[in-house]
This record gives structure tokens, C-alpha cells and sequence, in this order.
């Protein structure tokens, strides 16, 4: 029997709720920001170029890779290339995100470019189940603005903002970091999911050090598929 706290849980604005969903990742994001935002700067671009980078291209670690391949004025099939080994791991994540539960033509379509790895997380965990089209936008959203706040205050205050200051590009490798380990423990009983990943990364590390992420990625498909097989043919024959 539900409490009247589960009720009112339940109940609450999707917005309101969608902001408590991500409050903690979304204010994880600022420092990202912050330091993309100084790094714009100090490669020598105006300070609102952080807010056109955050706001229309939206891709995390790309922008930073962006920021020098336009510096360097290479190219755009090669910064097209790079955009897609970056961000190839966006198609695996269409396969589990709940973008059907998103309503409209234009929801979609801006719920299909703020797929990032942070909405994605969150958007997938056993909670987010019973989630409803409007929370994950609202989610993308908040997600988005804090990105964009963080940028573009990084890029105004970039001046002031020493480039002997390390650490900051750290600060997105903590973040997936603990949304990994949140994963974890969400799926308690889930343990070979991530010593599959653990052990994909390892081989894509070793075997393609130049692609690791996207080697890593496919490695870990075809062991979520074999996985998955087995498992099927094991319910079969019991």
C-alpha cells in the first residue's frame, strides 16, 4: 500500500521532479563547463562562442576536441570524422533509451540530440521505469542549461582564470566515474555486466589503443550479445 510520501512522489511535477532527478549530475556539470568555457578563451575565441558551443553542438568531451581542430582550421571532413568516432557510442545508446515514451515531433527531436551520457544514465536505471515522457525531457533540459550556464560563465570569466589551473579536465572522468558506479549499485544483482565492460575496455586498451573507445564499445556488444544467447539457449534446454 502506498505511503502518502510514495503518493506524493508520484504526483509531483514532472519538472520539479526531473530537477531533483539530476540536480547532483547537473551541478557536476558546472566545473565541466566552468573549464570548457576557460578553455575556449585561452585558445583564443571570443567568450560567447562557449555558448553557441554549449548550446548547439551540446557533445561534452567533442567540444573540447573541437574547440582545437577550429583553432587549427582543420579541415571538416576530418573534424566530421572525428565527431563520429567520438560520439559513435550514441547509436548503442538509442537501443535502451526510452525515447518512445517522449511525445511529439519536435519533443523527440530535441530529446534525440540531448542524448548525452549523463541523461542517458539516469533515463535507464530500474526507477526511471516508470518515468514518463515529459520527466525525461524536462530531465535533457535541466541537464542542457547547466551545461550552458557553466560554459558560458567559463568563457566570461576565462580571463580571469589562470591556464596553470590543472585538475578541471578531471573533472569529467570523476563524474562518469561515479555514474558508473551508481549503475552498480543499482543492478546489485547484475555483477558480469560491468566486469564485461571492465574487461572490453582492457582489451580495447591493449589490442586497438588508437580506438579504444569504439573498440571497447563493440567488444562489449558482442559480449552483451553472446551473453544474451547463451542465456536464452540455457532457458531452452532447462
Amino acid at each position: 500500500m502506498e505511503t502518502v510520501s510514495d503518493l506524493a512522489v508520484r504526483h509531483r511535477p514532472p519538472a520539479l521532479a526531473a530537477l531533483k532527478d539530476c540536480g547532483s549530475v547537473g551541478i557536476g556539470l558546472v566545473p565541466l563547463g566552468l573549464a570548457f568555457g576557460a578553455f575556449l578563451t585561452h585558445a583564443g575565441l571570443a567568450w560567447w562562442w562557449a555558448t553557441v558551443f554549449t548550446t548547439f553542438i551540446y557533445a561534452g568531451s567533442f567540444e573540447f576536441l573541437l574547440v582545437g581542430l577550429a583553432a587549427a582550421a582543420t579541415p571538416l571532413a576530418s573534424i566530421g570524422l572525428s565527431a563520429f568516432l567520438v560520439n559513435v557510442r550514441h547509436v548503442f545508446y538509442a537501443l535502451s533509451f526510452p525515447l518512445h515514451r517522449v511525445r511529439g515531433r519536435a519533443a523527440r527531436a530535441y530529446s534525440t540530440f540531448a542524448l548525452t551520457d549523463e541523461a542517458y544514465a539516469l533515463s535507464t536505471t530500474d526507477a526511471a521505469r516508470e518515468w514518463n515522457g515529459a520527466r525525461i525531457l524536462w530531465l535533457q533540459l535541466f541537464l542542457h542549461l547547466f551545461w550552458v550556464g557553466g560554459g558560458t560563465v567559463g568563457g566570461l570569466l576565462g580571463s580571469l582564470i589562470p591556464s596553470s589551473v590543472v585538475g578541471l579536465d578531471f573533472a569529467m572522468t570523476a563524474l562518469f566515474a561515479v555514474l558508473a558506479l551508481d549503475a552498480v549499485r543499482d543492478r546489485k544483482g547484475d555483477l558480469p555486466t560491468p566486469v564485461l565492460a571492465a574487461l572490453s575496455a582492457v582489451v580495447a586498451r591493449v589490442v586497438f589503443p588508437g580506438q579504444m573507445l569504439l573498440a571497447a564499445f563493440l567488444l562489449f556488444v558482442a559480449a552483451l550479445v553472446v551473453r544474451g544467447l547463451v542465456a536464452e539457449r540455457s532457458v531452452r534446454d532447462a
